[in-house]
């Protein structure tokens, strides 16, 4: 198992510290993640209203939840986890609205086509399907580890290696500009 950095280890400091009531201790943790969250949501929801209100969504649920968090070291991946339910609940909300709309089944996201060959990082990110791009997020953009990501996502240690196989696949060839078969 990696050895906890000090970030990791003042975080869960804080985090024991703000579930004993301390608001200091609690606005600090609150300023070291939120901007974390809020990268996080934006790469996946691609769109920065929304992952704004992702973000205060979550960190609601985190302060309602942290005293049932049983062990501070798993807060990362817990914290992470709360986003991707979040995120994942406003993208069905966009959809219901736009089949309310259209009044036709929109389409699942196709993750088609590979990107230009001059297209940066945070459009090859945008073109990974959905699963993929959360994995990747939270693995290259977040530094969580493997273990982390299935907690966070709620899916098998097997399933965030092959997501994140695919991701990484497609992520070369996009920022490469070639296809992929």
């Amino acid at each position: 198992m990696a050895q906890p950095t000090e970030s990791r280890v003042f975080d869960e400091l804080l985090l024991v510290r703000a579930r004993q009531g301390d608001g200091r201790a609690a606005e600090r943790l609150a300023i070291r993640w939120y901007p974390r969250l809020r990268r996080a949501a934006r790469r996946i929801l691609r769109d920065a209203d929304l992952a704004e209100d992702a973000v205060q969504e979550t960190w609601a649920g985190i302060c309602s939840g942290w005293l049932g968090l049983s062990d501070p070291r798993r807060f990362p991946a817990w914290a992470y986890g709360i986003l991707t339910r979040k995120c994942a609940d406003s993208l069905r909300r966009i959809v219901r609205e736009r089949e309310r709309q259209s009044g036709q089944p929109v389409p699942a996201e196709s993750g088609g086509g590979a990107p230009d060959a001059r297209m940066g990082l945070n459009a090859a990110f945008a073109s990974l399907p959905g699963d993929q791009r959360i994995a990747a997020t939270l693995f290259f953009g977040e530094g969580l580890t493997l273990t982390e990501i299935s907690a966070a996502t709620s899916v098998p240690l097997g399933t965030v290696k092959s997501r994140l196989f695919h991701a990484r696949q497609k992520l070369k060839a996009a920022l490469s500009g070639s296809e992929l078969p």
